[in-house]
């Protein structure tokens, strides 16, 4: 009887862990199934361009996946029940449940409205297709000179704040951050952002949390009004809550509580990975929620998933940060050089080249998608047999 691998969300992580998988498995062993609630891949890293009107490539799945022997399910994850092993959809054929005898969790993180009064109800977002498409409808209702706030200070923020100025300089365009812009850089990235910031016309609103978000204005902590025709959220992301509803160890994130190798620590046939999981990296840090921590945690995980079910040797490297990557509207970029556990360092890229960085790097995570395992070669292997429903006992250090 094959094995029954399903990975419920086809993003950056979903998607990777699902490819990764099948080219490590053979297709005689096993099944893979990918449920997933669009039948495109989103690239969440450019939404901040989607939301400005840029036309962005379409990419479905049933060309991506086509031949690799996964299966694209179409539907929406209701459900999960980890102890029954069942995960319970939403698609064109109704509601089933699908059982598996190994679950690579991968359902991502939504906007995080933080209980702001008004912000649910006014404030748009980019954290996903849907809300970029809304967002850049209302932009393009704008008359010249209407006010759009940005509001949070990180990459996110940062990005939207920069392409919403340089796609429409006839808006007055402004950022509200609760501490000093880019005060999470080095002195030279600091510096480069604020210049940019100047060229664009951009206002930065420093040491401001905004407590309230009305229809034209929001309030901050100390009082003051701020007008916002269109308030762009990017505070942070919240975790999807099915985790929270299941016996899985989470964290009080939401986040599945994961080891080494991506495997929760509480039910150990079901993988967690990108924003989904809790997981630790170097300086024994938490890794934050990126495409730059998904993508790695993807690869173990279903590298390490593999290894269990066929005898293989188990992965051993840890995830670690390179560099942060920021897009400054299309012309400009900020390469920002980190320590391993994420922490800038005095180095920093700026400029044209910079852009052109970012734009590979983003060009790379969706090639990464269609190509999991990087060139690599990877013959299929046959998986250890074992009793139809369980995953075969492989000693930790094999």
């Amino acid at each position: 009887m094959q094995h029954r691998i399903i990975v419920i969300g086809a993003g950056y992580t979903g998607a990777i862990a699902a490819g990764r998988l099948a080219k490590r498995l053979h297709r005689d062993d096993v099944t893979i199934t990918l449920v997933n609630a669009e039948p495109d891949f989103v690239e969440r890293v450019r939404m901040h361009q989607l939301a400005t009107g840029q036309d962005l490539a379409p990419r479905p799945f049933s060309a991506m996946f086509a031949g690799s022997g996964v299966e694209l399910k179409l539907a929406k994850v209701t459900g999960l029940d980890v102890d029954r092993r069942t995960v319970t959809v939403q698609g064109a054929q109704g509601t089933e449940e699908l059982g598996y005898d190994s679950l690579v969790y991968a359902l991502g993180s939504d906007w995080d409205p933080q209980g702001v009064p008004g912000t649910a109800e006014h404030a748009h977002q980019i954290a996903g297709r849907p809300g970029a498409l809304r967002l850049r409808d209302r932009l393009a209702g704008l008359d010249a000179g209407q006010h759009v706030l940005v509001v949070g200070g990180g990459l996110t923020g940062v990005e939207a704040a920069t392409e919403i100025a340089e796609a429409r300089p006839d808006l007055d365009v402004a950022l509200a951050v609760r501490g000093e812009l880019g005060d999470w850089l080095s002195p030279k990235g600091r510096g480069h952002l604020r210049k940019v910031f100047r060229t664009l016309g951009i206002t930065v609103h420093e040491h401001a949390s905004v407590t309230g978000v009305e229809a034209d204005h929001v309030t901050t902590a100390d009082g003051i009004s701020v007008p916002a025709a269109v308030t762009v959220w990017t505070t942070g992301f919240a975790v999807h809550p099915l985790a929270q509803a299941t016996t899985l160890e989470v964290s009080g994130t939401g986040q599945i509580v994961v080891d080494a190798t991506m495997r929760s620590v509480s039910h150990p046939d079901v993988y967690a990975v990108g924003d989904a999981a809790l997981a630790m990296g170097p300086g024994d840090k938490p890794l934050r929620m990126s495409c730059a921590s998904g993508t790695p945690a993807a690869w173990q995980a279903a590298d390490a998933l593999a290894a269990r079910l066929t005898g293989g040797k188990l992965p051993t490297t840890q995830p670690r940060y390179f560099n942060q990557c920021v897009s400054l509207g299309r012309k400009e970029g900020l390469i920002q050089y980190v320590t391993a556990d994420d922490r800038a360092v005095r180095a920093a890229l700026t400029g044209r080249i910079a852009a052109v960085y970012k734009e590979v790097v983003c060009k790379g995570a969706a090639w990464s998608v269609a190509h999991p395992t990087l060139g690599m070669p990877t013959r299929p292997r046959r998986i250890l047999r074992a009793p139809a429903g369980t995953t075969p006992s492989v000693p930790e250090s094999a």
